[in-house]
């Protein structure tokens, strides 16, 4: 009898402890997905679209509206324009992970990041597609070359386009999660390979040095004055990374969840897509004040 009710105890001390360690988890992830973005000193961050589903790459637009991404899969992505005034427009229905856009030559290319799927030009209501890829995620446009590159595991491909033939080469191969390519304001052109943790430069002699390392899932690059602008393809605690021409890095935002791109719509201003949350931010610098006691703040 006192044999069977240890045993009872046990299992209901046991499972207790199961309950408690079931609900700290939960407490612990839901802590991750709510806590609030935080902003380094001299920033603030507010959200300026709510429900935009998996929001991925970012396009401002002269009449003050934004071009969206919505990178669901199963043909239920989507591009939507989101104009002044809040009102939503599909632009282009049924795409399958829509992620990276690019404006160029009068339209917008855009990439699919699923299997066998077009790059394609949308223009004038049209959409054609250019190419064919695995995966493609980043866009990059420079007069008549249009790069890509592949967010795929080991054999991934960076692809140059050229809008003149229409003919295809692969400048890389057996990339590890291709994520991002942009051309940044020292002339540079970086990629990212996300599983490696690392940004690299793509060189004339293929060698493509490292130029930054040890990151933790490092997605969209954006360059400007600044210096290099990096998020990281994190679903919890994921940052906003700045990286200026010495090479030192700060960190602009914390406690994103899965941030993709960002884009600059004026002096000082940022709009961010944290597809984890369903949102676009607004990052803005706040201007240095001068106290009576002469020092900035």
């Amino acid at each position: 009898m006192n044999s069977t009710g240890s045993m009872n105890r046990a299992l209901r001390a046991g499972l207790s402890l199961f309950g408690l360690l079931g609900a700290a988890t939960l407490g612990f992830f839901a802590w991750q997905s709510f806590y609030p973005v935080s902003a380094a000193a001299g920033w603030s961050v507010q959200t300026v679209h709510r429900d935009v589903p998996k929001a991925a790459s970012l396009m401002p637009l002269p009449d003050g509206s934004l071009m969206v991404s919505q990178e669901l899969n199963d043909a239920k992505g989507s591009i939507v324009r989101i104009h002044p005034d809040g009102t939503r427009e599909v632009v282009v229905a049924n795409l399958s992970k829509p992620d990276g856009m690019f404006a160029t030559h009068g339209g917008w290319v855009f990439s699919q990041e699923t299997g066998n799927a077009p790059v394609s030009f949308l223009k004038d209501g049209v959409v054609t597609e250019l190419f064919r890829g695995e995966n493609v995620q980043g866009l990059w446009v420079e007069g008549d070359d249009l790069y890509a590159i592949e967010d795929r595991k080991e054999n991934g491909r960076l692809m140059r386009y050229r809008w003149s033939d229409q003919s295809l080469t692969v400048m890389r191969d057996q990339l590890n999660e291709g994520e991002s390519i942009a051309r940044c304001t020292d002339g540079r052109m970086l990629y990212t390979e996300k599983k490696k943790g690392v940004i690299r430069e793509l060189t004339d002699d293929h060698s493509d040095p490292v130029v930054v390392a040890g990151l933790n899932k490092p997605t969209f690059l954006m360059c400007d004055e600044r210096g290099l602008w990096v998020n990281e393809d994190s679903t919890h605690r994921a940052r906003l990374l700045l990286i200026d021409r010495q090479g030192r890095q700060q960190t602009i935002l914390s406690f994103l969840k899965a941030p993709q791109s960002i884009v600059r719509i004026g002096d000082g201003t940022y709009l961010l897509a944290e597809g984890g949350r369903d949102r676009v931010l607004k990052l803005v610098s706040q201007p240095l004040t001068l106290a009576s006691d002469g020092v900035k703040h």
